[in-house]
């Protein structure tokens, strides 16, 4: 799951989170979820990969779903990896214009349905041979026009070709310049969860327990009989009495666990470069006022 966050003019400070999904099922749910949560359609997209069972991938294919995200604000490099997932049967969730407020819902539904770990899976696309967005057309500037090589074999772009002979009367030259847009990715690098659940242990401790018997004594005596001692009807008695350990128990909280979360900020200076036309004019006409 990515999160890029763009600051516009006319949109202002928003953020976008996209994931990917192997299913449609998964994909629909986490929408379905999305929009349950408050979230309107304007803001979700879906983009669906090819479907199972379809008859293998072409160049044709693969430039399509490439053009497919065209308009979102994706790094080549991820805008890439999305494609080759779609390729791959998968499907494209992205929720844009986020608040802050509302980060957090969207990127909770989303994980919770299940978004595939796209550091994980391009690994294992590497491992079968897949060369990453670095080998393909598209980061040498061929992704335009020409013939392109991609992971399903080539494709020859004709539109832009003139036939033979076909002339302007006016010809031009058009001065390219490419421009630096410069958004911010937001990558998980794993989650804390704290999970609390209840577990019985036995305990032992001991007690000192008292305990009071009743003896029958019977001593031989030879005494002359006093007034105490004469014929008379009496009862002693005594009662026994043993303590019994008494159990009673006390909840207590000892300790309080919580997760908050800490944000610093730094600078980078990103480093890169741009293309633009020079053009050089060449005026070898002898009449002046011609010019």
């Amino acid at each position: 799951m990515m999160t890029y966050d763009s600051n516009t003019p006319s949109m202002g400070s928003s953020s976008s989170v996209s994931a990917m999904f192997d299913s449609r099922h998964e994909a629909q749910r986490a929408v379905d979820r999305l929009q349950d949560a408050g979230f309107s359609s304007s803001q979700i997209r879906m983009v669906e990969g090819s479907e199972a069972g379809t008859t293998g991938r072409t160049a044709e294919s693969d430039k399509g779903f490439w053009d497919s995200l065209g308009d979102f604000f994706f790094p080549d490099e991820d805008r890439y990896t999305y494609a080759e997932g779609l390729s791959r049967g998968s499907c494209l969730v992205t929720v844009t214009g986020l608040a802050s407020a509302d980060y957090d819902l969207a990127m909770d539904i989303l994980d919770d349905e299940g978004t595939i770990d796209l550091n994980e899976r391009e690994q294992s696309w590497r491992s079968e041979g897949w060369g990453g967005y670095e080998s393909s057309p598209y980061a040498s500037g061929a992704g335009g026009s020409g013939n392109h090589a991609s992971a399903g074999g080539s494709y020859t772009d004709r539109s832009s070709v003139l036939t033979e002979g076909a002339q302007s009367s006016d010809e031009s030259i058009p001065v390219v310049e490419e421009r630096l847009r410069i958004g911010k990715r937001d990558t998980s690098h794993g989650r804390v969860r704290i999970r609390a659940y209840t577990v019985e242990e036995p305990v032992s401790e001991t007690v000192e327990l008292r305990d009071e018997r009743v003896e029958l004594e019977r001593r031989v005596v030879d005494r002359p009989v006093t007034g105490a001692d004469a014929f008379q009807d009496r009862t002693i008695e005594a009662e026994e009495h043993r303590e019994e350990a008494v159990v009673s128990k006390e909840a207590r909280v000892v300790e309080e666990i919580a997760l908050r979360k800490v944000s610093d900020t730094h600078q980078e200076t990103v480093t890169d470069t741009v293309k633009h036309t020079e053009v050089e004019i060449e005026d070898d006409r002898t009449d002046p006022t011609s010019r």
